[in-house]
């Protein structure tokens, strides 16, 4: 019975890898960098396709294409203090003499939806 001398299952000298699975990791490291490399490429190309796209979301620029005006009737000494935004739905909070009051549009039609006066207990 013969033995045959398979060099390739003995370890490189000073390490525990034959020489392939050395082949092998190479091959993976290899791999694992190009998926990465290839990730990377894809995220900065999905970042400048979304920044060139300029906000252009359907709601919004269904609402801005539609063109709907509205007015809404404050008093003269009324300031507003802040907006919210929330989905097609504007808040605005008015601070007058009357006291504070929060007024909702549906940005849609323009209509005011609620106004609502605020009192202190």
């Amino acid at each position: 019975m013969t033995v045959l001398n398979d060099s390739g299952n003995r370890p490189l000298p000073g390490a525990v890898f034959t020489p392939r699975q050395v082949r092998v990791l190479k091959i993976a490291v290899i791999v694992m960098g190009l998926l990465l490399v290839g990730g990377f490429a894809f995220v900065l190309a999905a970042i400048v396709y979304q920044a060139s796209r300029g906000g252009q979301d359907g709601a919004v620029s269904g609402a801005v294409l539609g063109g709907v005006e509205a007015e809404l009737p404050i008093g003269k000494d009324a300031a507003v203090t802040a907006l919210s935004l929330d989905g097609d739905r504007l808040a605005i909070h008015l601070n007058s003499a009357a006291g504070p009051e929060i007024a909702v549009i549906d940005l849609e039609t323009g209509k005011i939806v609620a106004r609502i006066r605020l009192k202190p207990e």
